[in-house]
């Protein structure tokens, strides 16, 4: 698997903008990636040094359309520290 193909886009919320300053960031990633997949995606994606990836599974949710419901997709995110020592991510760093 390659590394664009692992991580989709990064999550912008203002959950996501706080970490920025501790080197935290958060992106959504494919649904079938592991830690270590991620790890070395980012890592030759941006450059930096990875000290510590968490994932999470977000379920998708019910939506309403008059009588016809479904569910959005479910989605996979990862939270990635980046070590003392590296640099931060350029693409975070005018969101800041």
């Amino acid at each position: 698997m390659f590394a664009e193909d692992v991580i989709l886009k990064p999550v912008l919320t203002e959950k996501g903008y706080d970490g920025i300053a501790d080197k935290r960031y958060t992106f959504y990633v494919k649904n079938t990636a592991n830690k270590i997949e991620i790890r070395n995606a980012v890592e030759k994606l941006f450059g930096v040094k990875v000290a510590k990836v968490n994932t999470i599974n977000c379920k998708g949710k019910l939506k309403r359309m008059g009588r016809n419901e479904g569910y959005t997709p479910d989605r996979k995110k990862a939270v990635v520290i980046l070590k003392e020592d590296s640099k931060p991510i350029e693409f975070f760093n005018s969101l800041a």
